[in-house]
């Protein structure tokens, strides 16, 4: 039973240098004839569901006008939704406005997700974001005025030249806004973004280690869910839990991907193809071992881990039957306290090196 559903809005109002996302720049009838073929996609292949998390992603949801964000979620109403929803939408802080927040209120909205990334004017500029202080603090004024209690702020680093103080600025600040969520990211370098073009260098390894200890350290009175993610109690992101916990799942618009019956599938991402109704570019199609595969690379980026009860009754196999975790946990790469199985907290910086034992053919 399918229980979530992603929507992708690939429009923003200008390309940052670093995204490697589907998106492009905003154009107004574009806009107004991508939705138009959003409904039919989503006409076409939702069953009805009742849902239980909705997330508006992108791109910058939040660049579409106050017209097309109404058509948005009328669309959106063909959904059926829970009584106990987590409906989030992706936002940027130069793009929202009071009367955005309004009609996301007025629409069901109750999770903002905004992408803050850093606050220094070094990083800024590399990022090619233009964001203040002040415009931080008053949008998310704005928000609290209107009655959103949900909201998660992006952080970015280990971007060219930053150095521990200025990461630690940015933490203060994010703290100093009392969200209730906070993702991080240490920024990568992907092919076909200006950085990539442009040869831009990592930071050194160490220093990228150190910054995302001091995170883990600054960010403790958040409860440190996932490798990358920190939440007050009750806020955990019920959306990306059921990636986490790999789940099915709905994905509409351009560059999607959706998780259904045995099949991964990929939409595609030439807008063109898109407005033809050509939705889908390629899909996966899973056997069990590879299903198997995903719930544990997937599974153990959560700090519990994969409890080994649920394991079994999901897949009428034993978790130690599949893997020898005697050598894994006497090398001190994984814990199994005979109820979950999860990487300790000072190895999930090296989380990929460890997931690699948990890929069998």
């Amino acid at each position: 039973m399918i229980k979530s559903c992603y929507i992708h809005i690939p429009f923003c109002n200008t390309i940052c240098s670093y995204c490697d996302f589907c998106k492009l720049l905003y154009n107004e009838k574009i806009v107004d004839s991508y939705l138009e073929h959003l409904e039919k996609e989503i006409r076409s292949i939702y069953k009805n569901e009742i849902l239980d998390t909705i997330y508006i992603g992108g791109g910058t949801p939040s660049s579409l006008n106050l017209y097309q964000l109404d058509k948005l979620f009328n669309i959106l109403n063909i959904l059926k939704k829970s009584d106990n929803i987590e409906y989030t939408i992706e936002c940027n802080f130069d793009s929202i406005t009071i009367d955005k927040l309004k009609l996301f209120k007025k629409y069901g909205i109750n999770r903002l997700s905004f992408g803050l990334e850093s606050t220094i004017k070094n990083n800024l500029d590399i990022l090619e974001r233009n964001i203040s202080k002040n415009m931080v603090r008053k949008t998310i004024k704005q928000c609290r005025s209107l009655g959103f209690n949900n909201i998660n702020i992006d952080l970015m680093y280990a971007i060219p030249n930053e150095n521990i103080i200025d990461l630690e600025k940015d933490i203060d600040f994010i703290l100093s806004l009392d969200v209730e969520h906070i993702s991080t990211y240490s920024l990568i370098i992907e092919e076909h973004t200006k950085l990539y073009i442009n040869n831009t260098n990592y930071i050194s390894e160490d220093l990228d280690y150190e910054m995302y200890k001091l995170i883990c350290n600054k960010l403790n009175n958040y409860n440190h869910y996932e490798i990358s993610n920190f939440a007050k109690e009750g806020y955990y992101s019920r959306h990306n839990m059921c990636y986490w916990k790999n789940r099915k799942y709905y994905g509409f618009g351009l560059g999607a991907s959706s998780y259904i019956l045995d099949k991964r599938i990929n939409n595609t991402k030439s807008i063109n193809k898109y407005l033809e109704d050509k939705y889908i570019f390629d899909y996966e199609k899973l056997n069990k071992s590879d299903i198997i595969n995903y719930e544990m690379i997937l599974g153990l980026r959560l700090i519990e881990g994969i409890n080994k009860e649920e394991f079994y009754l999901k897949y009428n196999k034993n978790i130690n039957d599949l893997y020898d975790l005697e050598k894994l946990t006497s090398q001190g790469l994984i814990v199994d306290n005979g109820i979950n199985i999860y990487i300790p907290l000072d190895k999930l910086y090296i989380s990929n090196e460890i997931l690699v034992n948990f890929i069998k053919e």
